[in-house]
């Protein structure tokens, strides 16, 4: 049994999710955007953080029609655990495997910095966490401005779908670090809460030679519910 990281022309975070969930104690294997199929042993997917085709149209636009992105759906409708991670959140949402979009940063400036993120949501993917943790986690990206419209934004609230939220807001409650509507850094979707979209990179906080562990319990909850989440994967 293996997690599957997806590697796009532009990925660059796909080693280091690799790495991650390894340090977390499961076992990790790279596919190609091209392929049609999921491994048959898959029992998790990490789409990785980078700049697939190179952010051209929007960012994740064009991954989103990737061969590979069909398993993908296919294996998150069964129930498998699917994990995004920047640009993989941003594909996830280009894919409407996730609501809303990713607009530019309100600063209009690329954002690399250490932010603090609180728990929220209610999922699998956060078992190793309980709600109200803060957790500290880098951001690396141009167009993380998470929005959706207000009815969607109600909907996520009410069904604990906001994964995480930034700490740090403005006075109309929006993320300092790009705008965020509600300070939202991720969300929660699919049949049993099994799809999560983010835009920090936990896997660039998995280690204490990286700075600190604090993403590890993702990658953890990803490896150890893998087995029981996934029904494995179709051609």
């Amino acid at each position: 049994m293996a997690t599957v990281v997806v590697t796009f022309p532009g990925s660059n975070c796909d080693r280091d999710c690799v790495a991650g969930v390894v340090a977390a104690g499961g076992t990790a294997t790279r596919v190609f955007h091209k392929d049609h199929a999921l491994p048959a042993d898959t029992t998790g997917v990490i789409l990785p953080g980078g700049f697939s085709y190179g952010d051209y149209l929007r960012c994740g636009a064009m991954a989103a029609r990737s061969p590979i992105m069909q398993a993908v759906k296919r294996f998150a409708d069964a129930g498998g655990p699917v994990l995004g991670i920047c640009n993989g959140f941003q594909i996830l949402c280009e894919a409407q495997m996730l609501p809303g979009a990713l607009l530019r940063n309100a600063s209009g400036r690329f954002v690399c910095e250490e932010v603090v993120l609180t728990v929220v949501g209610d999922s699998p993917l956060l078992a190793r966490y309980t709600t109200g943790d803060e957790v500290v986690v880098p951001v690396a990206h141009g167009e993380g401005n998470y929005t959706a419209d207000d009815a969607t934004l109600a909907q996520l609230e009410k069904e604990r779908r906001v994964a995480f939220r930034y700490l740090e807001v403005d006075t109309a409650g929006n993320a300092r670090v790009n705008g965020a509507r509600r300070g939202i850094a991720g969300v929660i979707g699919g049949p049993k809460r099994n799809i999560l979209g983010m835009m920090p990179h936990p896997e660039r906080r998995a280690s204490p030679l990286l700075g600190g562990d604090d993403g590890l319990g993702l990658l953890a909850a990803l490896a150890a519910a893998a087995p029981q989440q996934s029904t494995g994967s179709t051609p």
